[in-house]
């Protein structure tokens, strides 16, 4: 079934997210003695968190307070909601921990693993609790002004590292799926610059320092 608001870009981006936690979980259980050292060298841990950090901002900035606005009056679904803004919290916090256990020596091997671990198991259970609860609500109640308002503060968020996040967002991604991605999230003018530079300098990068990377 079609949907009233196009969700590619949201789609796209819970993808790329959930192809990923199978390196970061491949570098738990391969590296966990130097998995300090790891992460802390592998382009794709940038790439990953980097993502995550811009797509629960925009969500933050321009996808809850309407949707909130919307469900005034519908307490079971504003506790959906509700739900959904604490495991962005959660997950934040770990991200954060994981980021400060990379600088620091605080964080011994075993628990910077715990904590990668948990952000790798909360992340994937978020995503399906967004997709199945949030997002239906999302198509029901919100305007379409107020869903292009959001792709465009998403759009904002991305752009000081679109060069480095589109192409990691759009690997594996189909042509159709990629062009309607890169019309969203790109000026036209850019798209040149996408295709011949952006795009071969992503392909040539070893993300996770092994010579492949895991599609999940």
């Amino acid at each position: 079934m079609s949907e009233r608001l196009d969700m590619t870009v949201t789609r796209v981006v819970h993808n790329a997210l959930r192809r990923e936690l199978g390196n970061v979980a491949r570098a738990i259980t391969v590296h966990r003695a130097g998995l300090r050292r790891a992460l802390r060298a592998a382009p794709g841990w940038w790439m990953f968190q980097s993502a995550l950090h811009v797509h629960q901002a925009a969500e933050d900035e321009a996808l809850w307070p309407p949707l909130r606005r919307a469900l005034a009056g519908r307490p079971f679904d504003l506790t959906r909601l509700e739900a959904i803004e604490a495991e962005h919290a959660a997950l934040v916090f770990l991200v954060g921990a994981v980021d400060d256990g990379l600088t620091g020596v605080a964080a011994g091997p075993d628990l910077l693993a715990e904590l990668a671990d948990c952000l790798v198991t909360g992340l994937d259970k978020h995503l399906d609790h967004e997709e199945e609860a949030v997002l239906p609500l999302v198509q029901a109640v919100l305007s379409q002004e107020q869903w292009e308002l959001f792709g465009r503060a998403h759009a904002r968020w991305i752009e000081p590292c679109a060069a480095r996040l589109l192409p990691w967002l759009l690997d594996g991604a189909d042509e159709r799926t990629a062009a309607s991605v890169l019309d969203q999230l790109l000026p036209k003018d850019a798209h040149p610059t996408y295709a011949h530079r952006w795009r071969p300098a992503y392909e040539a990068l070893d993300l996770w320092g092994t010579g492949d990377t895991v599609v999940t």
